[in-house]
C-alpha cells in the first residue's frame, strides 16, 4: 500500500520504518519537518513534507493517491484527519481518541456511515493501550460466556537523573488535566483525577505499585462494542506519582495551560542516545495487565492478561533509541497495518476486529518480543457463604 503518516515524532517515525521494512511505500508530513527529520534519522530516504494538520486541505494535498492515512499525531487532529481520508477515499487508522465531543464515545465512531459508503475502513485506537488492551478483553469475551467487569492497569516508569516522559508533552498534559472516565453499574461516569488509588501486583521484576484512576481511551469503545457492567482503567509509575503530587500542589490545570518544566518534549533517538551514554537516563519499563471477570458455564471466572514490553536497555540493544512506549505503539500500530481488514467497511476499533484478524495480530506481537501470558482462574460463587452456612 501507499501510506501517508502524519505526525512523525517518536512513534510515528518509528511506525514509518516498521512499515517500509513490511514492503509498503510510506510517506510522512508533520508541521515540524526539522524536528521530524531528527526523529526520522538523518539517512533516512522516506518523503517527509511539511503539513499543517489543522487545515484539511493541506492534508488532502500531501496525502494524494494514497490507500492509507495514519494519524500519528494529536488525537484532537482525529475528525480533521478522517475527513480527509474521506476526501481521498482511503482508509484510515489511528492511535487514540480525543474524547471531547463525547466524553464517553470515541469521536471516530461518528464517521462510521460515511465510511461504510465509501466502501473504506478505519480503524482506530489502534496501538498498545489503547488497542493491545482492547484485543485482550475481546479475547477474553471468546473465552466466556458473559463479561462482568474489566479491570485494566497500566504500568510506565523511568529511571533517570532527570523528568523524562515517555509520552509527548500533549498527551501527558491531557491525562493530567482530564477527568478519569469509568463504567460502572451499567453506566458511565467521570470522576476524580488521580482518584481510587489502589496498591496492584504487576508481574515480576515490577511487584507491587501505587496506581490511580486514569483518563484512557478504552471506555470509549468498549463498552459499546463488548455487554459489562464495569470498566475501569489505573495508571502506575514514577511519572503518573510525579503529575499527581503536581496536581494535588495546585500546579496542573488546563487553564494555566502546558509548562514546559512540567511536560518536557519527547527526546529524540540521538537524544536518547546520549542521555544514556551519559547515565542520566539508566532505563524505562512499560507493562500492562488485563482482568476480566465473568462467567463460564454458569462458574464465575477470572481472565488476568501479563505483558511486558522490552526495557528501553533491551531496546538499546537491538539499535534503537526510543522509549518502550514509543516501541510498543508503534509495533502495536504496524501489526494492525499488517492485518489491516480491507475487506470491511466503517469505523472498527480493535475489539472490532474479525475474530481471525484480532488472532493474527495476537500471535504477531508475541513474536516481535512482546511477553503475552493468560491465567484463568475459578472465582467462588456468590452465594458460597449461604451454601456453608448452618
Amino acid at each position: 500500500m501507499r501510506i501517508f503518516v502524519l505526525g512523525a515524532g517518536a512513534t510515528g517515525s518509528m511506525l514509518a520504518h516498521l512499515l517500509v521494512r513490511q514492503g509498503h511505500v510510506v510517506s510522512c508530513g508533520d508541521k515540524d519537518p526539522d524536528r521530524a527529520r531528527r526523529f526520522l534519522g538523518a539517512k533516512s530516504v522516506i518523503p517527509l513534507q511539511q503539513v499543517n494538520a489543522r487545515n484539511l486541505w493541506a492534508i488532502v494535498k500531501a496525502a494524494r493517491g494514497s490507500h492509507l492515512i495514519i494519524n500519528a499525531s494529536a488525537a484532537v487532529l482525529n475528525e480533521i484527519v478522517l475527513r480527509a481520508a474521506l476526501r481521498l477515499r482511503a482508509h484510515y487508522l489511528d492511535m487514540a481518541s480525543h474524547l471531547t465531543r463525547h466524553p464517553f464515545k470515541a469521536e471516530q465512531l461518528r464517521y462510521h456511515h460515511r465510511f461504510v459508503q465509501k466502501r473504506r475502513t478505519a480503524v482506530i485506537n489502534a496501538g498498545a493501550a489503547p488497542g493491545l488492551t482492547n484485543l485482550l478483553v475481546a479475547r477474553s469475551a471468546e473465552m466466556l460466556d458473559a463479561v462482568e467487569a474489566v479491570h485494566v492497569r497500566l504500568y510506565e516508569n523511568s529511571v533517570s537523573d532527570d523528568p523524562i516522559s515517555q509520552w509527548s508533552a500533549e498527551v501527558s498534559f491531557d491525562a493530567a488535566t482530564s477527568r478519569p472516565r469509568v463504567f460502572r453499574d451499567g453506566r458511565f461516569h467521570l470522576t476524580k483525577r488521580f482518584g481510587e488509588r489502589e496498591v496492584f501486583r504487576f508481574a515480576p521484576p515490577i511487584g507491587e505499585v501505587g496506581v490511580v484512576l486514569a483518563a484512557q481511551d478504552e471506555v470509549g469503545t468498549l463498552p459499546h462494542f463488548i455487554p459489562m457492567r464495569e470498566l475501569d482503567v489505573k495508571l502506575g509509575g514514577n511519572e503518573i506519582d510525579r503529575l499527581r503530587r503536581w496536581y494535588r500542589q495546585g500546579k496542573l490545570s488546563k487553564s494555566r495551560g502546558m509548562a514546559a518544566k512540567h511536560f518536557p518534549q519527547t527526546p529524540t533517538p540521538r537524544q536518547v542516545a546520549r542521555l544514556t551514554r551519559r547515565g542520566r537516563l539508566q532505563n524505562a519499563r512499560f507493562a500492562m495487565v488485563v482482568l476480566v471477570r465473568g462467567v463460564k458455564k454458569e462458574h464465575p471466572r477470572l481472565i488476568r492478561w501479563d505483558v511486558t514490553f522490552p526495557t528501553l536497555h533491551q531496546i538499546r540493544l537491538r539499535g534503537m533509541h526510543v522509549t518502550p512506549i514509543a516501541w510498543a505503539t508503534a509495533q502495536l500500530a504496524a501489526l494492525f497495518v499488517k492485518h489491516f481488514p480491507r475487506d470491511e467497511s466503517g469505523v472498527l476499533p480493535p475489539e472490532a476486529l474479525p475474530g481471525p484478524i484480532r488472532q493474527a495480530i495476537l500471535a504477531d506481537a508475541r513474536s516481535r518480543h512482546i511477553r503475552i501470558t493468560m491465567t484463568m482462574k475459578a472465582l467462588p460463587r456468590p452465594d458460597a457463604d449461604d451454601d456453608l452456612s448452618p
